[in-house]
């Protein structure tokens, strides 16, 4: 218990009883924790002011100590009295501003060696247990959870778009570079269309032998096609699926494909 020893030796000549060590190690205790004293009594009195040592008169009755301590950021003000009932101590604390009550009872015998009040090294015992008492039995519960620790928040990996795709690829700011996609000549590209339905990556399942959208040496669907379709009919730049055999000059279909005259004759 740093910094009790000192405190402890300021108030030596206040302690004639074990309740009055008692008494000076929790209120360490919650000195430890961001409260100082302000003063004895219910009410307050002329020219407090916050300190971490006991204040005059604190042990003037043996039965009834009565202290009152604010936070060193003033959010919380408490009055701890501490009561003795035969040979242990009920400490009763309340937050005035909340005016939630804690209670914690101590058995002196426990913590204080009443033969050895005149030497600090001897006249505490389980201190470990005393701090640990004080902590779940006063400070804890008289604190909101709004002033638990926050745990920061994890930062988020960034996952590149064309690791899911699901996601959409962020907007490119102007003048930077897109990044690279697939080329829709690569077998491992089919079905990424079908994926993306705002045609951010390419591969679909439908066949698209003129990868339309992509720059191809001679062939233009925008120009039309001879025979099929006028030129503009494709807009520049569209996904066009063709549906018949391209290049021209190609001959018509083999005459033995065609059915023979009158097949659907009933008397032929």
């Amino acid at each position: 218990m740093a910094g009790l020893e000192p405190l402890y030796a300021w108030a030596r000549a206040a302690i004639s009883r074990p309740q009055d060590a008692l008494v000076c190690g929790i209120h360490w205790e919650l000195v430890r924790h961001g409260y100082r004293c302000l003063g004895t009594g219910d009410q307050p009195g002329p020219d407090e002011r916050k300190s971490e040592l006991l204040p005059a008169g604190w042990e003037a009755n043996k039965e009834v100590y009565t202290l009152r301590y604010k936070s060193t950021d003033d959010a919380h003000e408490l009055l701890l009295k501490a009561i003795m009932v035969e040979d242990s101590m009920i400490l009763n604390v309340m937050d005035r501003g909340s005016q939630k009550v804690a209670d914690v009872t101590l058995a002196v015998a426990d913590y204080i060696n009443p033969e050895h009040l005149d030497d600090f090294h001897k006249v505490y015992k389980n201190t470990e247990e005393l701090r640990t008492r004080i902590a779940s039995g006063i400070i804890a519960p008289l604190r909101g959870p709004a002033e638990k620790a926050k745990k920061e928040p994890e930062p988020k990996r960034d996952v590149h778009w064309d690791e899911n795709p699901l996601r959409l690829p962020p907007r490119q700011p102007m003048g930077t570079r897109a990044p690279s996609r697939p080329s829709p000549l690569s077998p491992f590209a089919v079905g990424g269309e079908d994926l993306d339905p705002f045609g951010g990556r390419s591969g679909g399942m439908i066949v698209d032998p003129l990868h339309s959208g992509y720059p191809h040496p001679g062939i233009d669907p925008s120009s039309g096609i001879p025979g099929r379709l006028p030129p503009g009919a494709v807009p520049p730049g569209a996904r066009f699926d063709p549906f018949g055999p391209l290049g021209a000059g190609r001959p018509g279909p083999d005459p033995d494909h065609l059915p023979p005259p009158g097949y659907d004759d009933m008397f032929m």
